[in-house]
């Protein structure tokens, strides 16, 4: 699941020249739903746009504030078009889903919004239907959120920091070890000491810039 999350002053779409939705100050929200989309990377593409830091705080600090945090307003429109991929110059789509599969989870999306945050401050276009969509981007501030791929083994990304700093602490046992036995190995035999240098000048020359 793709979604391009625009800050806004405000947005609106309009179907067959009729105005049919829109909002505020807050947030526009294009969704591109893909083949291999569940509940799973609904809720969590749920959480990211609600929880996006992308307002000031009372005091004028940046990047501080959530929409949910503001009791911003969120315009949501369903794009299958994020999920193209170019074939030469051709965009080609079909890592999106079916269009009767898709208004269903589209659905269920809005209907998890409505339920995280406030229903009244959340709107959308017309699923399927031509529509033009009128955007006043405030920054402008564009985010692109893309939901974990189905069956990554690791998403959250403290857990991802956590799994990098054990790594580098392994590889760093991995660097010590050796050379501290080849000390130990070199201490009592002082006649070997010139060609036993020049071994570990050798793996230390690979192991530095």
């Amino acid at each position: 699941m793709k979604a391009v999350v625009q800050r806004v002053t405000r947005a609106s779409v309009t179907v067959g020249g009729e105005q049919i939705s829109a909002i505020g100050r807050g947030l526009c929200v294009l969704l591109g739903i893909s083949l291999e989309d569940t509940q799973k990377e609904l809720e969590h593409m749920v959480r990211k746009i609600l929880n996006l830091r992308v307002f000031e705080d009372e005091s004028g600090k940046h990047w501080s504030k959530s929409v949910m945090d503001k009791q911003y307003e969120v315009l949501c429109v369903s794009q299958f078009t994020l999920q193209c991929v170019l074939k030469g110059n051709k965009p080609d789509f079909h890592l999106a889903m079916p269009t009767e599969q898709a208004e269903s989870v589209y659905n269920s999306f809005l209907e998890q919004l409505r339920k995280t945050y406030r229903p009244e401050l959340i709107k959308d276009g017309k699923f399927g239907a031509y529509m033009q969509v009128h955007i006043q981007n405030d920054g402008p501030v564009t985010i692109e959120l893309e939901s974990p791929a189905p069956g990554a083994a690791t998403s959250d990304p403290k857990q991802l920091s956590k799994l990098e700093k054990q790594q580098q602490r392994k590889e760093k046992t991995r660097a010590k070890g050796p050379s501290e036995s080849s000390k130990e190995r070199n201490a009592p035999r002082k006649e070997d000491r010139s060609a036993s240098s020049g071994a570990e000048g050798d793996v230390s020359s690979e192991r530095e810039p």
